[in-house]
């Protein structure tokens, strides 16, 4: 079967950003299928004089349109962007032959091109919801009227209606399509989580580096590390004031937040304003994937964090797969399903969205109960491996293609 693959954002493992796609590939090639992907991206070797460019890696074959994007684009460039690609590879998808498209979000408007080629080619395709999209930018309040909200539920409502399957990334995101769109109780909504790449980020450090202290210029005795987006969902704000609070009682525990972002230049201000950055608070730039190992073999937990507004709590966040997979405990500040998760397998802590003192004294606390780590630590890989792992996730998608063909 040959699998047409659409992901505006697609990122291979030298790049930085969440590699979901490229190892479901992987898995789908030594399923024996062909994969070809249709991307972008911003690196200027694909800005030639035609509009898209071929490359084959690893046995998947790769559409590239050169578009510029990054994390610092404000929403008004980042729909432009997201419009762009919709054009663009709506053509390149009708170009080509394929038994099946899988098209991924974010954004939703990801759905538009296979919807267009199941109209007018007959072939099917799986959407796969990264994001319950637009609930969480409605929430978020970056689309405001009513008119442009009304819109964007129809063309989820449809674009899930057309799909042979809905692949959302957890429970919580299932649970938000059921109770929004009942008359799709008959469609196959299949749960497949993020992926916790293990061999990677077992295999993927060296015991003999420590480039966290090379970075900062020493040893810390406990390191919380966030590697991810300074967005405006991503409440690093919270980290900060969380960090001027620990400061007092325990200066000992820091935070390394590596990444980028629109909002990192205020984070970094508002460290500076609290009196922790270089103190219990360091910025690292962002690093590829293949990079991420090593910083997480040297931190003691890793963690995620949103601003608080429930709906972003379904998301699938790579920063939570990506700490199982290096078989650390993870730190969060939201509730939702990944919370549930964390209490009941215990492979972390759960911190409140609004703290107090005594939350930062009980932190405190944790981070001393060396025990405590050492099984959340054994736990957390194990969870990996039994519910999280590529090989999990493939072998679920195997299932879905079966039913359809």
């Amino acid at each position: 079967m040959k699998i047409i693959y659409l992901h505006q954002y697609f990122k291979l493992p030298r790049e930085s950003g969440g590699t979901r796609s490229f190892d479901l590939a992987c898995g789908f090639l030594g399923l024996g299928h062909e994969v070809e992907m249709i991307t972008s991206s911003s690196d200027t070797k694909f800005k030639t004089k035609k509009r898209w460019s071929r490359i084959k890696e690893d046995g998947l074959i790769i559409h590239y349109m050169y578009m510029p994007y990054s994390n610092n684009m404000n929403y008004f460039e980042r729909i432009m962007a997201f419009l762009k690609f919709l054009c663009f590879s709506t053509f390149k998808l009708l170009s080509l032959k394929g038994d099946l498209i899988l098209a991924t979000s974010t954004p939703l408007t990801i759905g538009i091109p296979a919807l267009i080629k199941k109209w007018t080619h007959k072939t099917p395709y799986i959407f796969e919801a990264r994001d319950i999209w637009p609930e969480t930018v409605i929430a978020i309040g970056a689309i405001r009227n009513k008119i442009l909200q009304k819109i964007l539920y129809f063309l989820e409502y449809v674009i899930y209606k057309n799909a042979e399957a809905i692949i959302p990334l957890s429970i919580d995101m299932k649970n938000s399509i059921n109770s929004r769109y009942p008359k799709l109780a008959s469609k196959p909504i299949e749960v497949i989580e993020n992926i916790s790449e293990i061999e990677r980020f077992q295999k993927g450090y060296n015991k003999d580096l420590y480039i966290i202290k090379e970075k900062i210029g020493f040893q810390p005795k406990f390191i919380i590390l966030y590697a991810g987006t300074f967005g405006r969902v991503n409440g690093l704000d919270y980290v900060i004031d969380f960090a001027h609070n620990l400061q007092k009682i325990d200066s000992e525990i820091v935070f390394v937040l590596v990444g980028d972002g629109l909002q990192k230049q205020d984070v970094i201000n508002r460290a500076s304003d609290k009196g922790v950055i270089d103190k219990n608070v360091f910025f690292l730039d962002s690093v590829s994937k293949s990079e991420l190992p090593q910083l997480y073999f040297e931190c003691d937990i890793g963690s995620s964090f949103v601003v608080n507004i429930k709906e972003l709590w379904a998301n699938s966040a790579n920063k939570f797969f990506d700490t199982l997979a290096a078989g650390k405990p993870v730190l969060i500040n939201y509730g939702g399903w990944q919370k549930d998760k964390i209490n009941k397998e215990n492979i972390g802590y759960v911190l409140p969205q609004v703290f107090k003192d005594e939350d930062v004294q009980k932190f405190s606390i944790y981070c001393q109960n060396i025990s405590l780590l050492a099984k959340q630590r054994e736990n957390a890989l194990n969870i990996a491996n039994k519910n999280y792992s590529t090989q999990v996730a493939v072998a679920k998608y195997k299932k879905i293609f079966n039913d359809i063909y």
